[in-house]
């Protein structure tokens, strides 16, 4: 089937059904997204100075620097670390990206992993970690093409963190 697009794109694959159902939770945005570097001063100097963005957090036993892009995190993890053992090694052709976290509202944590086994998801790990709102319970997944997802719920209590955004 072809389909024209208003950019005058044509395609020759036909349109997936959509079934659009409603979510037991709300999106906010994007809470942070993990960059795997295997340089940290390098990557450090093109956030900083080349994009603006703001010192963040620091965790210099993982190997893990922070900076404020906006309201959200952008994390740099070095693989030449020692720290950095459990972050994936850069692969060929720039796919260096461990995972991206997006921002939900409050969360119902049983109606979510509902939710996620109605469309064969699996729950690889459920965590309480931070993000550039401060602690709160996470969930991890993979899209279709396996890509990380992580769905961060809002703070737990408060770390500060929440405040710098």
């Amino acid at each position: 089937m072809d389909t024209n697009w208003p950019s005058g794109r044509k395609t020759d694959w036909q349109e997936p059904v959509m079934t659009l159902t409603t979510p037991p939770f709300s999106l906010v945005g994007i809470d942070h997204i993990v960059f795997i570097v295997d340089d940290m001063m390098r990557a450090l100097d093109f956030y900083r100075n080349v994009l603006g963005c703001r010192d963040g957090y620091s965790y210099p036993a993982l190997g893990m620097e922070q900076v404020w892009c906006g309201n959200a995190l952008i994390v740099l993890w070095d693989v030449t670390h020692p720290g950095g053992t459990k972050a994936a090694p850069p692969v060929a052709g720039g796919r260096n990206v461990d995972h991206i976290c997006i921002a939900t509202g409050p969360l119902n944590h049983d109606a979510l992993r509902a939710h996620l086994a109605k469309f064969n998801v699996t729950i690889e790990q459920e965590a309480f970690h931070g993000g550039a709102r401060g602690m709160g319970h996470s969930f991890y997944f993979r899209d279709p093409f396996g890509n990380k997802i992580e769905l961060k719920g809002p703070a737990e209590y408060p770390d500060g963190r929440a405040e710098n955004a």
